[in-house]
């Protein structure tokens, strides 16, 4: 178990890892072995490095950090400070995509139980975000639910179906191949640190 200061320090560089992958996009770029042909290109990913910095934290940070610094996010984006992807306030609570921010929380808190079960190993590691990530699904497409059964205001146009598959599905592939780099750089940093 991580001592206070530590976990105090992880939850500070969640909460600004957080705030920064939601504005930079995912990319992927060409194999090496091609970049003499064709040079290198890039292709977007379709996703923010905001679900990976959740992730991240709770792996290196255990579930405190992880939770703590989720709390500090969705505190800091619904008192006006723009660190949502679409800016903040009070008023956020009534968007789809709520759900998917306070799955943060669990998910982070979830994802950091599982990361310090065992010895960190990259198939370990990526369990433990696979249930942290899961884990923000299932809240987010719960939030989505909700909010079309008390038909909210601002609940999209479309049906349930096809904003669960937006917001879930859609995502799921860019995710995961975030969750791929989340996995080995957990598992550098936590040999690197000796924890």
């Amino acid at each position: 178990m991580l001592a206070a200061s530590n976990q105090l320090l992880w939850s500070m560089i969640g909460l600004l890892l957080t705030m920064g992958g939601t504005f930079l996009e995912a990319y992927v770029t060409t194999l090496p072995w091609s970049w003499s042909k064709l040079g290198i290109h890039t292709f977007s990913l379709g996703v923010t490095y905001q679900i990976g910095a959740v992730l991240l934290v709770g792996c290196l940070g255990g579930k405190n950090a992880g939770a703590l610094s989720q709390i500090a996010y969705l505190v800091m984006g619904l008192t006006l400070l723009p660190v949502f992807a679409e800016g903040g306030g009070i008023g956020y609570v009534r968007l789809s995509q709520f759900g998917y921010l306070l799955g943060f929380i669990p998910g982070a808190w979830i994802c950091g139980f599982f990361a310090f079960k065992a010895r960190p190993r990259l198939e370990s590691l990526a369990f433990s975000c696979f249930c942290g990530l899961l884990t923000v699904h299932v809240c987010g497409i719960t939030y989505l639910i909700i909010s079309y059964i008390f038909q909210w205001k601002t609940t999209e146009a479309l049906p349930l179906m096809q904003v669960i598959l937006k917001y879930s599905w859609f995502a799921l592939p860019g995710q995961l191949a975030v969750v791929c780099a989340v996995t080995v750089i957990a598992y550098i940093l936590r040999h690197f640190m000796f924890y």
